[in-house]
């Protein structure tokens, strides 16, 4: 029998990669915006705040290292639009998938518009590599969206018909620069990726089939078998010694989320057919089903149990979590499985509604309760 794959990375307590944004970067960003502040001065600012969270991340006993996605708006902007003419709609027609909070408030979801062909030009994320790793001994972590995200919530109707006449080469063209960008970031020394991962979640609440039915797409079929297979194009033939994580979002902004249910209906096809190494699943809430779909996961992979709501202020307690992770034990063994928050912190810039305190407490939980479980 195989035994499981080490947790360095992922490790025993870590992170999904997003933080709470310091309002002097957010200022920045929007003077930027206004044209107050020149680019240049843009990423200054940026450099600053980023070296502070690596300090952070280091004081609360973290081992893997992300920038906090300063340098992003939305967590899949910066990836896609490198690649080619992106424009965004929101959609307020009620007729499309929404964020919703506790109180049953709403939020549009941004609609993507590929208005160009999408092409991998030159390295993304490695600049972002090579600057946390300039800070910190410790491991760092680059996060990159879903190759099968634009697809999802654009839909055919908001793709290029110019651009791309025939899906094929809009598939093509998502698997090639996949290729390219996980050969330069492990070219440039990077071993350990994470796929943030929004749309088989989002498949797995059914009441989105009806609305992709409406739009002419099968959900299940999109579930079990086109996303699966984009996915495996895409993170095929990875350099050996990079290890990919995927991260299982129902989204995550400003305390809103868009997607429920559990992980049984996807459960074989995630963890036997996704070629990945390790899953950042979240368990948050009841909205995330049970820990049963985990027997489907194989020895060789690991889980990471997103326990800890970044979503709102109230904390976990260390023996609530001990039990969870006993319970999620009893269908997958406790050596292949690791504690986290259920997502990052700020996934879009605003960020969730808890505050700075909060965050620094709810990682060092995390923290204590990991080394509590599995030791050193």
């Amino acid at each position: 029998m195989a035994c499981a794959a080490p947790h360095n990375p992922p490790f025993r307590a870590d992170h999904v990669g997003s933080f709470l944004r310091p309002a002097e970067l957010l200022n920045a960003r929007a003077d930027h915006e206004a044209g107050k502040i020149t680019a240049a001065r843009l990423r200054a600012i940026e450099d600053e705040a980023i070296g502070a969270v690596v300090k952070f991340q280091e004081s609360v006993g973290l081992q893997s290292i992300t920038d906090g996605e300063y340098r992003r708006a939305v967590f899949y902007t910066a990836f896609y639009s490198a690649l080619g003419d992106l424009a965004a709609r929101y959609d307020t027609s009620g007729q499309e998938w929404s964020f919703v909070d506790r109180a049953g408030n709403r939020l549009p979801l941004i609609i993507p518009e590929v208005r160009s062909r999408l092409r991998w030009r030159g390295p993304i994320h490695v600049g972002d590599f090579d600057y946390i790793r300039s800070l910190t001994t410790r491991t760092p972590k680059i996060t990159i969206p879903s190759p099968t995200i634009l697809h999802l919530r654009a839909g055919r109707a908001h793709i290029s018909r110019t651009a791309y006449p025939d899906l094929d080469l809009f598939w093509e063209d998502i698997v090639d620069a996949f290729h390219k960008e996980l050969r330069a970031l492990a070219d440039a020394g990077c071993r350990y990726v994470q796929i943030d991962e929004t749309t088989l979640a989002s498949l797995s609440d059914t009441t989105s089939w009806e609305y992709l039915r409406e739009r002419g797409e099968d959900g299940r079929k999109l579930l079990l078998e086109t996303y699966p297979e984009i996915m495996n194009r895409a993170f095929g033939g990875r350099p050996p010694g990079l290890h990919l994580a995927m991260h299982i979002c129902r989204g995550n902004n400003q305390s809103y989320w868009s997607a429920s249910g559990g992980y049984d209906l996807v459960a074989d096809v995630l963890f036997n057919r996704i070629n990945v190494d390790s899953y950042f699943l979240e368990y948050d809430t009841p909205r995330a089903g049970t820990f049963e779909p985990l027997r489907f996961v194989p020895r060789h992979k690991t889980v990471v149990l997103g326990l800890v709501s970044t979503k709102f202020d109230e904390m976990e307690t260390k023996d609530g979590l001990k039990r969870r992770i006993d319970e999620a034990a009893k269908y997958l063994d406790l050596d292949q499985l690791s504690l986290s928050p259920q997502c990052g912190f700020a996934s879009t810039a605003p960020g969730n509604r808890i505050s700075l305190a909060t965050q620094e407490a709810k990682l060092r939980l995390v923290v204590e309760v990991a080394r509590e479980v599995w030791g050193d």
